[in-house]
């Protein structure tokens, strides 16, 4: 990957796994940072305040043919940056071009991970479009634990699924010498368990904006919305257990750095997730650089 993606771009749209990523020894690093940038610029589009989202779905299936090479990278197009808040996502998309030549740089056998992890992820971003619709529409909840588990797989479990799969394809037993089946089913849960933390950080916002990821009959009910938020939170908890156990496992320090960072962000922010109602969660829950860098000195001295 060139530097300035890995300096201008992936810094920007991410503070955390930047610091992961510089952590991460050399063979894991290319393939991590690009996946990592292609699946930002997905959920770019799919957050995007431009467009309904059946176009936003247009947009999703075209990106996907091109990160197969089905079709030739394109620009997209200029109004539809409008509708992007962060000035550093719309670098990212404008990078778009730079992104697919680091992509189609990497080793096949690298590439057919990016292309396996990015199906699920495009694929769990477009049922999330239809199912809550256009921003602004009917607020709506989804219907059981299941779907919420469901989605959480499909936008983060599968993510610890492929850091796993490309430690031991790009390391060997340099990245774990503990078999590669239980490693990837905690990986899983590690990745789901970080998604729970965003639905909880998030969850007054999603609401605003229409969706509740939480499995609640009635969505407005703040009662209901509550007894689900400390429940999942608990859940969350208990997923996130499994990330320090995953990272534990590694091989090398920078590794289990890398790797059990966000398990520690994830546990500090749930603490503060711990509320006594929902109006407690305004403003939205933010760890400081400053706290984000203790975090990672006591990760490395293992306090």
């Amino acid at each position: 990957m060139r530097v300035e993606l890995e300096t201008e771009v992936l810094k920007g749209v991410s503070r955390s796994f930047y610091l992961s990523l510089r952590l991460l020894p050399r063979p894991m690093r290319r393939a991590a940072g690009i996946a990592y940038l292609l699946a930002r610029t997905s959920d770019t589009i799919a957050d995007s305040l431009v467009g309904s989202a059946e176009e936003r779905i247009s947009y999703l299936l075209d990106f996907l043919k091109q990160v197969r090479g089905e079709i030739a990278a394109q620009a997209f197009p200029k109004h539809f940056h409008a509708g992007i808040t962060d000035p550093r996502e719309v670098i990212l998309l404008l990078s778009h071009g730079e992104i697919m030549e680091a992509l189609n740089g990497l080793e096949s056998v690298e590439i057919a991970l990016i292309h396996e992890v990015l199906e699920t992820i495009v694929g769990g971003q477009i049922l999330d479009l239809e199912r809550f619709g256009n921003a602004g529409d009917e607020l709506r909840s989804l219907k059981n634990a299941d779907e919420l588990e469901d989605y959480a797989w499909r936008v983060a479990g599968c993510v610890g699924l492929f850091w796993t799969r490309l430690g031991f394809l790009t390391m060997g037993e340099k990245f774990s010498t503990y078999p590669q089946v239980e490693l990837e089913q905690w990986g899983v849960e590690y990745g789901k368990a970080l998604q729970l933390v965003n639905i909880l950080r998030d969850f007054p916002e999603d609401r605003r904006m229409g969706r509740c990821y939480l499995p609640v009959t009635d969505p407005k009910d703040d009662a209901a919305c509550f007894t689900e938020f400390k429940k999942w939170r608990k859940v969350a908890l208990e997923k996130v257990a499994h990330g320090r156990a995953y990272a534990e496992k590694l091989q090398g320090w920078r590794l289990r750095l890398a790797s059990g960072l966000p398990a520690a962000i994830a546990e500090e922010t749930l603490e503060r997730l711990d509320v006594k109602d929902l109006s407690a969660l305004e403003p939205r829950v933010k760890i400081s650089r400053n706290r984000l860098y203790r975090l990672i000195l006591k990760q490395s001295l293992g306090i």
